[in-house]
């Protein structure tokens, strides 16, 4: 059974002590205890990766090297796959938009987190469709007689939790001559995601969603384009050689694009999180996503934020519209006065978010504004009954709700 850090109780104003109820891990998730205990592990070998000599250059650089290997085998990465660790998934994206041809189009959803929807050269983006059918219909007409395409698009929703039928869409990429960026930030630490199986063409992802809060991320994929840019960066660790002119040779492989020291904790922490979660039951969460789902639903001034139908797929996500409540101030009284830590905002997402927002609130009240901001729970390993239940009672009685002004 996984377990993770947690901070255990917390004080509330009136003196009683409660255990903490995070209910943010869609934002960055506690640290698994295997994930701590690798990296402690780790600490007296800390040394230089790929520099140096001596015992501790060669257990640094050993163990970084088998990091890359286990995301690559949770990734299922084939043979010929590259696999570069990042910061996170937005620093693994604008990698991914640097290193494209220059005549590349860029065809993504508007329901994208901005990660997805920022860095491109000026990409088409289709509507947000309202069910995963039609997803796959609007990629198919889009594609058709264009040639040079990345389609870039989620696999797991971050405002949603909906799961978006990326080997569908894969195909579709496939059979006009595209490829497919997938961002597996939501959808990793949830479910297996493999490559060659969802037709991937590129996978994206973040270890502080993985439960490895150290500052590793992954962008894996085909390595043409990867070996064929310039450096992301410039600088050691990139360069094969300088000469006394300044001609640089480059690297190809993963070094190309990883210049300066590396984040060697992070990578191993991200990689422990692989080999922790695969083959491990991750299934608990829908129980107390189903739990949530169905509180809310029978919440008159409370609607869940949805793109697709209610009986889509999901993660452990679900976001919501509280009708006549200051969002923000509701969040603080959460934190503050239950213990209980949500998300309250756009969720790097705004313009799904704004979009879905107003539907939710319309269907509460048509003639009722909608809020500027919503908020978000999320669950994963080590979200209990307990903390879920306590999220239901507070919302069950909205006289004690910040109202909005």
């Amino acid at each position: 059974m996984l377990t993770v850090r947690n901070p255990g109780e917390v004080k509330l104003p009136g003196g009683r002590s409660v255990e903490f109820a995070n209910l943010d891990l869609a934002a960055t998730a506690p640290c698994l205890d295997v994930v701590a205990d690798t990296v402690a592990e780790l600490l007296p070998w800390y040394g230089s990766v790929h520099r140096g000599a001596g015992a501790l250059s060669e257990r640094s650089t050993r163990e970084y090297e088998l990091a890359r290997e286990s995301a690559a085998d949770f990734l299922g990465c084939g043979v010929d796959d590259s696999v570069v660790f990042t910061r996170n998934t937005t620093d693994a994206l604008n990698l991914l938009a640097h290193v494209l041809p220059p005549d590349t189009t860029v065809v993504t959803f508007d329901a994208e987190h901005h990660a997805n929807l920022l860095p491109w050269r000026s990409p088409v983006r289709i509507p947000a469709p309202r069910d995963p059918a039609a997803a796959v219909a609007a990629l198919d007409r889009e594609l058709a007689g264009r040639r040079n395409v990345l389609v870039a698009v989620t696999a797991a929703s971050n405002v949603t939790g909906e799961v978006w039928p990326i080997a569908e869409l894969a195909e579709v990429a496939h059979r006009h001559g595209a490829r497919i960026s997938v961002d597996a930030a939501q959808l990793a630490p949830h479910a297996p995601v493999d490559m060659t199986e969802l037709g991937a063409d590129y996978v994206v992802m973040s270890g502080h969603k993985l439960y490895a809060p150290f500052g590793a991320g992954v962008l894996a994929g085909r390595a043409d384009w990867l070996d064929a840019a310039p450096p992301y960066l410039s600088g050691g660790g990139a360069t094969r050689s300088v000469s006394e002119s300044f001609d640089v040779a480059w690297h190809t492989g993963p070094a190309r694009h990883e210049a300066g020291t590396p984040n060697l904790l992070g990578a191993v922490a991200l990689a422990a999180a692989c080999r922790a979660l695969t083959g491990a039951d991750r299934g608990g969460e829908h129980a107390l996503v189903a739990r949530f789902r169905a509180a809310v639903a029978e919440l008159p001034h409370v609607e869940e934020l949805r793109l697709f139908g209610p009986d889509a797929e999901r993660v452990g996500i679900v976001s919501f519209a509280v009708l006549g409540a200051d969002p923000d101030a509701l969040g603080t009284v959460l934190g503050r006065e239950h213990a209980i830590g949500v998300r309250v905002g756009l969720f790097c997402a705004h313009p799904l978010t704004r979009r879905l927002l107003a539907e939710a609130t319309a269907r509460l009240d048509p003639d009722a504004p909608p809020p500027p901001a919503a908020l978000r729970a999320s669950f994963g390993i080590g979200t209990r009954v307990e903390h879920v239940d306590r999220l239901i009672s507070y919302l069950r009685d909205p006289s004690g709700y910040p109202r909005a002004t």
